[in-house]
């Protein structure tokens, strides 16, 4: 997407409210405490999805959201079941965890993988710097480890789970000149050559890049007995708390453009529920304003 492109879509585009009816659906949410989580989970409440289930890295931040969800909503919808459990994705062990968590509620028809973080710290977690520890290989192992649980609720619902990643626009901005190195992950973990302005750009470029091979790698939807739906969408920028501790020149050209552009986290939101609800047509796909837009 063009800065023009980009520009246009955050002006003159306004994605249009999900209509889609959730009855019976169970969800999967991380990074549901605050955001765009937070508000796709109330939508889902409101298309009357069954149960959700937030991935929280505090349980008692997370007990605050269930209670802000539930009183938000209020009687207006058909009963939901809200649930937590705890994850760090800077901690592979917590992810296995939470998977294995998940594992035991017996149906999911649907993934929100929407925690991520941008920083300007280079700091190693899980023998990676950070961002690309949460927002690639934590993200992606949580991901693989969940495909046992949809492919088994394909087996009881007869429909096709949909695993949706949240990742942006600004992916154009890296061109992402290590892939070049016998190393890819070793070169970008050179503290001295990392340019940690642009690492959210390069995580997010990663994403959809993983995302399409886990999609090829599970075959066409409904052939080879694949019926798992992995797509990967932009919400566009949207205010969010996810800029508050950038600094310097990058933080303050961010923050003028989130106050002249950004999205309000509701209509953002719009976009990652419309992931949920796509069919085949978008496996293996990127959306934008909440359609298939390669």
């Amino acid at each position: 997407m063009s800065l023009l492109s980009f520009i246009h879509s955050q002006l003159f585009v306004e994605p249009p409210i999900p209509d889609h009816d959730f009855t019976g659906q169970t969800f999967v949410i991380t990074g549901g405490n605050t955001g765009l989580g937070f508000e796709a989970a109330r939508l889902l409440m409101r298309l009357n999805a069954s149960r959700i289930i937030l991935g929280v890295r505090s349980l008692e931040k997370g007990a605050e959201t269930i209670s802000r969800l539930k009183s938000s909503i209020g009687h207006t919808s058909a009963p939901c079941s809200l649930d937590m459990f705890e994850l760090d994705l800077e901690s592979y062990s917590s992810v296995q965890m939470f998977a294995k968590s998940v594992g035991t509620l017996g149906r999911v028809d649907g993934v929100l993988l929407n925690a991520g973080k941008v920083t300007q710290k280079f700091y190693l977690a899980e023998g990676n710097e950070s961002t690309l520890t949460v927002n690639v290989t934590a993200t992606f192992l949580l991901a693989i480890l969940l495909l046992p649980v949809l492919r088994q609720s394909v087996t009881e619902g007869g429909s096709s789970p949909r695993l949706s990643i949240v990742s942006s626009d600004r992916h154009v901005e890296s061109k992402l000149p290590e892939w070049k190195k016998s190393n890819t992950f070793a070169a970008l973990n050179d503290s001295s050559r990392a340019v940690m302005d642009k690492r959210y750009h390069v995580s997010k470029l990663l994403q959809i890049l993983m995302g399409r091979t886990l999609a090829q790698k599970l075959g066409d939807v409904q052939q080879g007995g694949n019926q798992i739906i992995v797509n990967m969408m932009t919400p566009g920028m949207c205010k969010s708390g996810l800029i508050k501790n950038l600094r310097g020149l990058f933080g303050a050209q961010t923050a003028v453009m989130s106050r002249l552009l950004a999205r309000s986290t509701e209509v953002g939101a719009r976009t990652l529920v419309a992931a949920l609800a796509q069919g085949a047509e978008s496996h293996g796909k990127y959306m934008n304003d909440g359609r298939v837009q390669e």
